[in-house]
């Protein structure tokens, strides 16, 4: 009786042209990534003002303006509430706040943004959430940075000052004025002052003056 022989035939996967992607690759080029760049994980809150160079991905919670010379890339977990300004920025999750950079900004499929935009190009992508106003173009990105230097302290500082200047000087006018006319005032009348009771050898009666 001859023994039933079985084999097992391991199914090799299908294929793939050049050129064409994956479900998996796909998925994958949908998050940001992470190799190679300084990274704020998701379990960091930061309360406050961020400044940073180069290359940054934030993944937590920011409450305060983000801050640089570099790229910032916003993960899908991340919630910053604050403005950001900076050369490129990619976003995947929240931003409350506006976004101002010299290059490039573009919001991913499930990017929330709440605030206006100023960037030299845009990209959104179908499924992204914008709320709020935007200004594509270098000459966007020179009318923000110039409304920015208008707001500064320093500037506002500068301007208070020389609305004071002239108030100043008008002040010292009148107090120079108010001087001359008190000392005027001390100075003594060169006529004789004339007395308003009647002089000697007159009388008065029932409104008649006579002299004798």
């Amino acid at each position: 009786m001859a023994a039933a022989s079985s084999s097992m035939v391991e199914a090799s996967p299908a294929p793939v042209a050049s050129g064409q992607s994956t479900p998996a690759t796909q998925q994958s080029a949908a998050k940001p990534k992470m190799s190679g760049k300084n990274v704020l994980s998701n379990d960091v809150e930061i309360k406050g003002d961020l400044k940073f160079s180069n290359d940054l991905i934030i993944d937590g919670k920011i409450q305060g303006k983000v801050i640089s010379d570099g790229a910032l890339t916003v993960g899908e977990n991340a919630n910053i509430n604050g403005s950001i300004e900076t050369r490129t920025v990619i976003i995947f999750g929240k931003v409350k706040g506006n976004v101002t950079v010299t290059e490039r900004c573009e919001l991913k499929a499930n990017a929330i943004l709440e605030g206006d935009i100023a960037a030299g190009t845009l990209s959104i992508e179908e499924g992204a959430t914008f709320m709020g106003q935007s200004a594509v173009g270098k000459g966007a990105v020179a009318a923000a940075a110039a409304a920015k230097a208008s707001s500064s302290p320093a500037s506002k500082a500068s301007a208070a000052s020389s609305s004071a200047a002239p108030s100043a000087a008008s002040s010292s006018k009148v107090s120079s004025a108010s001087a001359s006319a008190s000392a005027s005032a001390s100075k003594p009348s060169a006529s004789p002052s004339k007395s308003s009771s009647p002089a000697a050898g007159t009388t008065s009666r029932d409104g008649e003056l006579k002299i004798s």
